[in-house]
């Protein structure tokens, strides 16, 4: 999160000039963060399951399936994209929307 918001900073600069407020780019950021950890969290689940039933297949084991430790996975995977997406999108939050533009 911290490439995407250096690599928008004209991006950010231009919506903030042009009235969005601190936290529509907070919120957008934020947004951002979550649906791609939980996206990243999801797909990794259903990687997991498909290649442990695999296995389980393979050596003759009963595959056992667990909702609450799926879901446990799928929510540490949000929270871990709300606490590391929160300071790259407060810093683009305050930006200064004249230095942001002048970014290069």
């Amino acid at each position: 999160m911290l490439v995407s918001v250096t690599e928008r900073t004209r991006e950010i600069g231009i919506r903030l000039a042009i009235g969005a407020l601190g936290r529509e780019v907070l919120l957008q950021f934020l947004v951002e963060a979550v649906t791609l950890s939980c996206l990243g969290g999801l797909l990794g689940i259903l990687l997991a399951l498909a290649l442990c039933f695999g296995l389980a297949t393979l050596i003759h084991v009963p595959f056992n399936f667990n909702l609450q430790i799926n879901l446990i996975a799928f929510f540490f995977s949000a929270i871990v994209g709300i606490l590391f997406g929160y300071a790259p999108a407060r810093r683009a939050a305050r930006l200064n929307p004249i230095d942001a533009l002048r970014h290069e």
